[in-house]
């Protein structure tokens, strides 16, 4: 998959080029989501997805740029990702797209219910950004201010940036479950998203362990995506959960 031999070059890369290589795995992970939904729910819902999901991501990163909430006082480096507009790079809200739909669809195979799936999607997307925040500041793309403190070894960013990703993916993920309803679940297999979410949550440990030089945030990481993960891993060995078709919710 080409998402992931982007992704392995990262570490490779400096300065400039690693520039181009993060705005890339961007458009290829919302590519990726994409693809996968008009193929599985129609076009329509595809771009119902995108403008859920990129919608919020953009409104609550020009707010958080411009006020602090709700993730913290934050700015981008100017200039590094590509255009901008609110100070805010234009690839940055195709990365909530990306990052959130693998989350949404193992969310899905987990949970029974409509309110444990947008739960389990907010927590996911925490444990996403885990990786995401230190793996951008160690980069020097965005930078807080905020005098709140961070986590034990992740004291840069702030836990209210936790808290603020909590809550803005929770009212995407919520809004996601009402346009669930819109398009009828063709049965379709669910390994591609499946598998970039395996990819992230393992090939991330592995890349801030050992590629990085971020052991704290591969153990974060890990556990924090682990959430979901662990579960996932435990109904595909038990059969609980199969790829080929998806009810609302498997176990």
């Amino acid at each position: 998959m080409l998402l992931v031999l982007v992704q392995i070059s990262y570490p490779l890369t400096h300065g400039v080029g690693r520039d181009r290589v993060t705005v890339v795995v961007v458009l290829l992970s919302a590519a990726t989501a994409l693809t996968h939904a008009a193929v599985t729910r129609g076009v329509r819902w595809a771009a119902g997805l995108l403008v859920i999901v990129s919608g919020i991501g953009f409104g609550s990163e020009v707010l958080g740029v411009a006020t602090g909430f709700p993730f913290g006082c934050y700015e981008y480096a100017s200039g590094r990702l590509g255009p901008e507009l609110f100070e805010v790079p234009l690839v940055v809200p195709l990365a909530w797209t990306g990052g959130l739909y693998p989350v949404w669809v193992v969310a899905g195979l987990l949970s029974r219910s409509a309110a444990g799936r947008v739960s389990l999607t907010a927590a996911g997307a925490v444990g996403w950004d885990l990786f995401l925040d230190p793996q951008m500041v160690a980069d020097r793309q965005w930078q807080w201010s905020s005098s709140v403190a961070g986590l034990p070894g992740l004291e840069q960013i702030p836990v209210i940036n936790y808290l603020g990703w909590f809550g803005v993916a929770l009212v995407m993920a919520g809004l996601l479950e009402i346009w669930d309803r819109t398009a009828p679940d063709t049965g379709a297999a669910r390994w591609v998203p499946v598998a970039v979410f395996g990819w992230t949550w393992l090939g991330s440990t592995l890349a801030h362990a050992v590629f990085l030089g971020l052991p704290v945030s591969a153990m974060y990481g890990f556990a924090g995506l682990g959430v979901l993960g662990i579960p996932l891993v435990r109904g595909l060995n038990a059969r609980r959960i199969t790829l080929g078709h998806r009810g609302h919710g498997t176990m």
